[in-house]
Protein backbone atom coordinates (compact mmCIF):
# COMPACT_ATOMS: atom_id res chain seq x y z
CA UNK A 1 0.00 0.00 0.00
CA UNK A 2 1.09 3.31 -1.32
CA UNK A 3 1.62 5.74 1.91
CA UNK A 4 1.95 9.57 2.00
CA UNK A 5 1.64 12.99 3.54
CA UNK A 6 0.02 14.54 1.44
CA UNK A 7 -3.60 14.74 0.35
CA UNK A 8 -4.72 13.77 -2.69
CA UNK A 9 -5.27 17.47 -3.71
CA UNK A 10 -1.87 19.04 -3.17
CA UNK A 11 -0.59 16.19 -5.27
CA UNK A 12 -2.94 17.26 -8.16
CA UNK A 13 -2.17 20.85 -7.51
CA UNK A 14 1.53 20.51 -6.96
CA UNK A 15 1.91 17.97 -10.29
CA UNK A 16 3.54 20.10 -12.93
CA UNK A 17 5.66 19.52 -16.05
CA UNK A 18 9.50 20.31 -14.65
CA UNK A 19 12.25 19.98 -17.37
CA UNK A 20 15.13 21.20 -15.08
CA UNK A 21 16.18 17.51 -13.49
CA UNK A 22 19.33 15.94 -12.06
CA UNK A 23 20.72 12.14 -11.74
CA UNK A 24 19.90 12.95 -7.75
CA UNK A 25 18.43 10.07 -6.38
CA UNK A 26 15.50 10.73 -4.16
CA UNK A 27 14.05 7.65 -3.16
CA UNK A 28 15.31 3.90 -4.10
CA UNK A 29 14.84 2.04 -7.38
CA UNK A 30 12.51 -0.30 -5.73
CA UNK A 31 10.01 2.63 -4.56
CA UNK A 32 10.03 3.73 -7.89
CA UNK A 33 9.59 0.24 -9.08
CA UNK A 34 6.88 0.00 -6.61
CA UNK A 35 4.81 3.41 -7.46
CA UNK A 36 4.60 1.75 -10.85
CA UNK A 37 3.24 -1.34 -10.21
CA UNK A 38 0.87 0.09 -7.90
CA UNK A 39 -0.35 2.78 -10.83
CA UNK A 40 -1.08 -0.31 -13.52
CA UNK A 41 -2.53 -2.41 -11.04
CA UNK A 42 -4.66 0.33 -9.96
CA UNK A 43 -5.40 2.37 -13.16
CA UNK A 44 -9.22 2.32 -14.14
CA UNK A 45 -9.38 0.89 -17.50
CA UNK A 46 -12.52 -0.13 -20.02
CA UNK A 47 -14.15 -3.56 -19.41
CA UNK A 48 -11.18 -3.97 -16.91
CA UNK A 49 -9.04 -4.64 -19.98
CA UNK A 50 -6.17 -4.19 -17.79
CA UNK A 51 -4.44 -2.77 -21.25
CA UNK A 52 -1.79 -1.06 -19.44
CA UNK A 53 2.05 -1.55 -19.83
CA UNK A 54 5.21 0.34 -18.80
CA UNK A 55 8.91 -0.12 -18.98
CA UNK A 56 11.19 1.80 -16.76
CA UNK A 57 14.35 2.66 -17.59
CA UNK A 58 16.95 4.05 -15.12
CA UNK A 59 21.05 4.62 -14.99
CA UNK A 60 22.68 4.00 -18.68
CA UNK A 61 19.11 2.64 -20.35
CA UNK A 62 17.51 5.60 -19.44
CA UNK A 63 20.89 7.96 -20.86
CA UNK A 64 20.51 5.43 -24.04
CA UNK A 65 16.82 6.19 -24.79
CA UNK A 66 17.50 9.51 -25.34
CA UNK A 67 20.43 8.96 -27.40
CA UNK A 68 18.65 7.40 -29.20
CA UNK A 69 15.59 9.70 -29.59
CA UNK A 70 17.89 12.55 -30.19
CA UNK A 71 19.29 10.57 -33.03
CA UNK A 72 16.56 9.66 -34.69
CA UNK A 73 15.28 13.21 -34.14
CA UNK A 74 19.19 14.43 -36.61
CA UNK A 75 17.53 12.36 -39.32
CA UNK A 76 14.78 15.00 -38.95
CA UNK A 77 15.73 18.01 -38.41
CA UNK A 78 18.23 20.20 -40.64
CA UNK A 79 21.95 20.66 -38.24
CA UNK A 80 21.69 24.59 -38.69
CA UNK A 81 18.67 24.53 -36.51
CA UNK A 82 18.88 21.74 -34.37
CA UNK A 83 20.48 23.01 -31.06
CA UNK A 84 17.42 23.72 -29.33
CA UNK A 85 16.16 19.73 -29.87
CA UNK A 86 19.97 19.08 -28.74
CA UNK A 87 19.54 21.06 -25.20
CA UNK A 88 16.25 19.62 -25.04
CA UNK A 89 17.76 16.13 -25.25
CA UNK A 90 20.62 16.74 -22.74
CA UNK A 91 17.97 17.76 -20.47
CA UNK A 92 16.10 14.69 -20.70
CA UNK A 93 19.16 12.30 -20.64
CA UNK A 94 20.20 14.82 -17.25
CA UNK A 95 17.26 13.15 -15.21
CA UNK A 96 17.45 10.01 -13.41
CA UNK A 97 15.17 7.71 -15.22
CA UNK A 98 12.37 7.43 -17.71
CA UNK A 99 8.87 5.55 -17.81
CA UNK A 100 7.39 4.31 -20.67
CA UNK A 101 3.75 3.71 -21.32
CA UNK A 102 2.45 1.14 -23.89
CA UNK A 103 -1.10 -0.25 -24.57
CA UNK A 104 -1.21 -3.64 -25.36
CA UNK A 105 -2.84 -4.12 -28.53
CA UNK A 106 -3.75 -7.79 -28.43
CA UNK A 107 -6.30 -6.93 -25.52
CA UNK A 108 -7.34 -3.81 -27.45
CA UNK A 109 -8.45 -6.10 -30.85
CA UNK A 110 -9.78 -9.17 -28.07
CA UNK A 111 -11.95 -6.19 -26.57
CA UNK A 112 -13.53 -5.11 -30.38
CA UNK A 113 -13.95 -8.79 -31.12
CA UNK A 114 -15.83 -9.38 -28.34
CA UNK A 115 -17.95 -5.89 -27.98
CA UNK A 116 -18.19 -5.35 -31.52
CA UNK A 117 -20.72 -2.65 -31.34
CA UNK A 118 -17.94 -0.62 -29.74
CA UNK A 119 -15.20 -1.76 -31.68
CA UNK A 120 -14.62 1.46 -33.35
CA UNK A 121 -14.37 3.39 -29.97
CA UNK A 122 -11.89 1.11 -28.27
CA UNK A 123 -8.66 2.30 -29.32
CA UNK A 124 -9.97 5.62 -27.72
CA UNK A 125 -10.79 3.99 -24.47
CA UNK A 126 -7.30 2.39 -24.20
CA UNK A 127 -6.08 5.75 -25.34
CA UNK A 128 -7.77 7.34 -21.91
CA UNK A 129 -7.32 4.12 -19.68
CA UNK A 130 -3.36 4.91 -20.66
CA UNK A 131 -3.84 8.81 -20.02
CA UNK A 132 -4.86 7.46 -16.28
CA UNK A 133 -2.02 5.47 -15.64
CA UNK A 134 -0.01 8.30 -16.77
CA UNK A 135 -1.13 10.73 -14.56
CA UNK A 136 -1.25 8.72 -11.48
CA UNK A 137 2.63 7.86 -12.09
CA UNK A 138 3.15 11.38 -12.86
CA UNK A 139 1.56 12.93 -9.39
CA UNK A 140 2.69 9.86 -7.09
CA UNK A 141 6.63 11.05 -8.30
CA UNK A 142 5.48 14.63 -7.32
CA UNK A 143 4.91 13.48 -4.30
CA UNK A 144 8.10 11.49 -3.91
CA UNK A 145 9.90 14.31 -4.96
CA UNK A 146 10.83 13.54 -8.48
CA UNK A 147 9.80 16.19 -10.91
CA UNK A 148 8.81 15.18 -14.30
CA UNK A 149 7.41 15.87 -17.81
CA UNK A 150 5.38 14.03 -20.60
CA UNK A 151 6.99 13.45 -24.29
CA UNK A 152 5.71 11.73 -27.34
CA UNK A 153 8.86 11.22 -29.68
CA UNK A 154 6.75 7.75 -30.67
CA UNK A 155 6.61 6.31 -33.83
CA UNK A 156 9.94 7.63 -34.58
CA UNK A 157 12.01 5.99 -31.80
CA UNK A 158 8.95 2.55 -31.87
CA UNK A 159 11.51 0.21 -33.61
CA UNK A 160 14.47 1.14 -32.23
CA UNK A 161 13.12 0.98 -28.23
CA UNK A 162 11.32 -2.59 -29.19
CA UNK A 163 14.42 -4.27 -30.50
CA UNK A 164 17.00 -2.58 -27.95
CA UNK A 165 14.41 -3.17 -24.91
CA UNK A 166 12.89 -6.66 -26.44
CA UNK A 167 9.21 -4.91 -26.10
CA UNK A 168 6.86 -7.22 -27.24
CA UNK A 169 5.50 -6.27 -31.02
CA UNK A 170 1.90 -5.53 -29.54
CA UNK A 171 2.76 -3.30 -27.18
CA UNK A 172 2.12 0.03 -28.44
CA UNK A 173 4.31 3.25 -27.30
CA UNK A 174 2.23 5.74 -25.98
CA UNK A 175 4.73 8.41 -24.43
CA UNK A 176 7.76 8.98 -22.32
CA UNK A 177 8.37 10.23 -19.04
CA UNK A 178 11.69 11.60 -17.89
CA UNK A 179 11.71 11.92 -14.03
CA UNK A 180 14.60 13.45 -12.13
CA UNK A 181 15.41 15.37 -8.67
CA UNK A 182 14.24 19.09 -9.63
CA UNK A 183 16.84 21.46 -10.34
CA UNK A 184 14.71 24.57 -11.02
CA UNK A 185 10.71 24.98 -10.45
CA UNK A 186 7.69 24.73 -12.96
CA UNK A 187 7.25 27.37 -15.47
CA UNK A 188 4.72 29.97 -14.51
CA UNK A 189 1.44 28.31 -15.72
CA UNK A 190 -1.83 30.28 -16.27
CA UNK A 191 -5.71 29.63 -15.99
CA UNK A 192 -8.56 29.65 -17.86
CA UNK A 193 -11.99 30.72 -15.67
CA UNK A 194 -13.55 27.83 -14.31
CA UNK A 195 -16.70 29.28 -15.44
CA UNK A 196 -16.18 28.99 -19.00
CA UNK A 197 -14.74 25.54 -18.50
CA UNK A 198 -17.81 24.01 -16.14
CA UNK A 199 -21.71 24.03 -16.35
CA UNK A 200 -23.45 22.75 -13.16
CA UNK A 201 -27.17 22.22 -14.02
CA UNK A 202 -29.06 21.69 -10.50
Amino acid sequence: MIQTEKTFYTAVENRRSIYGISKETVISDERIEEIVAYAIKHAPTSFNSQSGRAVILLGENHDKLWNITEAALRELVPSENFKPTEEKMAGFRNGYGTILFFEDQTVVRALQEKFPTYAEKMPEYSLQSSGMLQYIVWTALEVEGYGASLQHYNPIIDEAVQKIWDIPENWKLISQMPFGKPTAGAREKQYNSIEERMKVFK
